[in-house]
């Protein structure tokens, strides 16, 4: 099988190895086990993998670069109308030849994808919706259109397209889906230590205003006013990372703020297994992995209800759910850090739900979508 690859991600390439952001390549190896040809269509360059980029692992990889671009101002718009023709030439060459179309959206690649996917409604096609599924959701019209495309029968044919949640108005286009990090053999009842010895806080996502890192660490600052014995580490990489560094110093928590940086999945792991809460006020989500992987080691989620993050933290029996409001938040994090049978029970609770996705069961799906 000849199997096309479509994607906005940037990619990296070291000597003869491609790399990229590694859950996505992590997932996408596991696709390409079943398959013989690899086509990849992304923007590319030259230079070394950071930590938290990993290689495709198949022997026959066709790699198409194409330009990054964006509609986000003027200048890219413009400069973006003379990069279309050479983008638009290299996916349609590429879904004519391939055996398998795999669209990665949202993203301006999936989006023109998706218009030229139309034009072959007999290829066999998947589609993997990494965002916000939800129809009710404030979004980009780039993101609301490729829905729309990939929704519409008319349009679309001979697809299945994976998507987090179920909605109302899903066509049978639409397949809800899940993503998954750790194998069987990782599984382990996971004993937090008390709360008497500290209360440990982790935020996993880039450091940008879309992510909130900034609430997070107000909630804990407002704890550790409150006399909690209070830490959080943060992990990841981003435009806010001065700002929010410049915050927690002037106002006297280094001790209790760790920024961590860009870190592989092994120590994540550890930070999760050593976590009692996994936090991530996210103003838009897919399946927001580092949720789903805090919970795989029983770190309880705080998370914003959107998306398909209610029904993972299964309308707070296995987690919290933020209000955005920071004393009616601040209300239930003391109300369950008072509570610490409540704490762990529901911290059982989550671990034994995320415990169910593993690669194994997600390896078993993608299998019967090849």
């Amino acid at each position: 099988m000849k199997f096309a690859i479509i994607t906005h991600v940037n990619h990296i390439q070291h000597e003869i190895e491609y790399f990229g952001y590694a859950p996505y390549i992590h997932e996408m190896n596991i696709w390409l086990k079943y398959v013989d040809e690899v086509i990849i269509v992304a923007p590319l360059k030259i230079g070394r993998p950071t930590q938290i980029d990993i290689s495709y692992q198949h022997k026959n990889i066709d790699f198409r670069k194409v330009p990054d671009f964006s509609f986000t101002n003027v200048k890219n718009i413009f400069s973006s109308i003379f990069k279309l023709p050479i983008i638009i030439w290299n996916i349609f060459s590429v879904i004519k030849a391939a055996d398998h179309i795999h669209l990665r959206c949202p993203g301006n690649m999936g989006l023109i994808g998706c218009v030229i996917q139309i034009f072959f409604p007999k290829k066999r096609k998947t589609a993997k919706y990494a965002g916000n599924w939800d129809p009710k959701s404030k979004q980009p019209w780039t993101y609301k259109l490729q829905k729309y495309i990939l929704n519409n029968t008319f349009l679309t044919k001979n697809i299945e397209v994976l998507a987090y949640g179920e909605w109302n108005g899903q066509s049978k286009n639409i397949k809800s889906f899940f993503t998954a990090t750790y194998p069987e053999s990782e599984k382990e009842n996971i004993e937090k230590r008390r709360f008497e010895d500290g209360v440990k806080f982790i935020f996993v996502g880039s450091l940008v205003t879309g992510k909130n890192p900034m609430y997070a660490i107000q909630l804990v600052e407002q704890l550790i006013k409150k006399g909690y014995n209070i830490t959080l580490d943060l992990y990841g990489e981003g435009e806010q990372r001065f700002s929010l560094q410049t915050y927690f110093e002037k106002n006297n928590l280094k001790k209790q703020i760790i920024l961590k940086g860009n870190q592989n999945k092994g120590i994540l792991k550890e930070a999760f297994k050593q976590s009692h809460f996994v936090i991530l006020p996210s103003k838009s989500e897919g399946w927001p992995k580092a949720i789903a992987e805090g919970m795989f080691w029983g770190a309880l989620p705080i998370a914003t209800a959107v998306s398909c993050v209610p029904f993972m933290l299964d309308y707070g029996k296995r987690g919290t759910l933020l209000h955005m409001d920071l004393e009616k938040d601040l209300e239930q994090l003391i109300s369950i850090i008072k509570n610490e049978d409540d704490f762990r029970s529901k911290s059982q609770l989550a671990q034994k739900w995320s415990q169910n996705f593993t690669t194994e069961l997600f390896e078993t799906e993608i299998k019967t979508l090849l």
